[in-house]
């Protein structure tokens, strides 16, 4: 397993900074303009890219990100376009990491082992499954594992102690995504004053490096997320301000 994720989070702590993390709707505004959005955040030093693909019901997201799925499936875009995009941007950038975020809906109906193949090919590092729950991820580790790629868990606001620790195990060349905020993604003005202390916790209970996202739209919020983590990760802001330059 290429240790590229691992990679990126050891740089960027080298460098004394926390990694980036950046989330684009794959096929939004168009499936060209997100590739280059993709090339732009790079250029613009983020360490690990998150492909998002398009979902008919993407229930985890706010009205940006909604949106901007709905607007990449009416053009057509699918699973197999946002891999075969991961596969150009690898080739292009081979210190990238590079997730695949998803509901697991999509990767089961293409099929797990086609889908794993195809992901591996590409380049991809992990994947992050959103509504996947810890109980039933076995299935997806079987086929991403042996194909040396990793997954990505998600960990709520109310997740306890001792079920985070069950998610990061037996798992490398990944992080934790701590989710700041209870609700769906989008911007917010202010992050919860709760936040420094639960990410303090999480980051305690495990080896793997955390990032936290959900909500954050300023450099003022990165740096203060940074303090207690490892990473951040920018989704709707940057997704809303692509969208704007079409």
């Amino acid at each position: 397993m290429k240790q590229r994720i691992t990679d990126c989070f050891a740089k960027a702590k080298s460098e004394g900074r926390g990694a980036f993390v950046a989330y684009m709707t794959i096929g939004y505004p168009s499936l060209e303009k997100s590739e280059a959005a993709v090339e732009t955040l790079i250029s613009e030093g983020a360490d690990i890219i998150e492909l998002g693909v398009p979902f008919s019901d993407p229930f985890a997201d706010g009205a940006v990100i909604r949106a901007a799925a709905y607007e990449a499936l009416r053009q057509g875009v699918t699973l197999h376009d946002v891999i075969a995009l991961a596969k150009r941007v690898r080739s292009r950038h081979p210190e990238t990491g590079l997730v695949l975020f998803s509901y697991y809906n999509l990767l089961f109906a293409n099929g797990l082992e086609k889908f794993a193949d195809e992901a591996a090919d590409a380049g991809i590092d992990a994947v992050l499954a959103v509504d996947l729950p810890l109980e039933e991820r076995d299935e997806l580790l079987a086929v991403l594992k042996p194909r040396g790629m990793s997954y990505v868990p998600l960990i709520a606001p109310n997740t306890p102690i001792e079920r985070v620790k069950a998610s990061a195990e037996g798992l490398e060349n990944t992080f934790l995504y701590v989710i700041t905020v209870k609700g769906i993604t989008g911007a917010r003005k202010e992050l919860p004053k709760e936040l420094s202390s639960r990410l303090e916790a999480v980051r305690a209970a495990v080896k793997l490096p955390i990032a936290a996202g959900f909500g954050i739209s300023s450099k003022e919020q990165a740096d203060e997320i940074c303090r207690h983590a490892d990473g951040y990760i920018i989704g709707s802001a940057l997704v809303k301000r692509f969208g704007a330059q079409s």
